[in-house]
């Protein structure tokens, strides 16, 4: 794939959504929640401050992290689901 996100912008892999409850039921796909959770695949080189220089992302390729519900854009490349957005709308690094 060759797809550099622009800016403060990352593209994240979501986590596959879950597919049974914690006592083993299964969840119809319409009811199943969109995962927060996911890896990033790419990164942008950073904003621009007011004095014009980059400043550097929190995260890098292979962090695995957890973001808004509703945040980012939804994307396909090459039949895969992906997620685009800015580093802002990224909550957390899962250490």
């Amino acid at each position: 794939m060759s797809l550099k996100p622009l800016g403060d912008r990352v593209l994240i892999k979501p986590d596959a959504a879950e597919q049974k409850t914690a006592s083993g039921l299964y969840i119809a796909s319409n009811a199943q929640e969109k995962p927060q959770r996911g890896e990033i695949i790419a990164v942008g080189a950073g904003k621009l401050n007011d004095k014009g220089e980059r400043v550097p992302m929190d995260v890098k390729v292979g962090d695995k992290v957890i973001y808004g519900k509703f945040g980012g854009n939804e994307i396909k490349v090459d039949g895969e689901d992906y997620l685009l957005m800015r580093a802002d709308d990224i909550y957390a690094v899962v250490e």
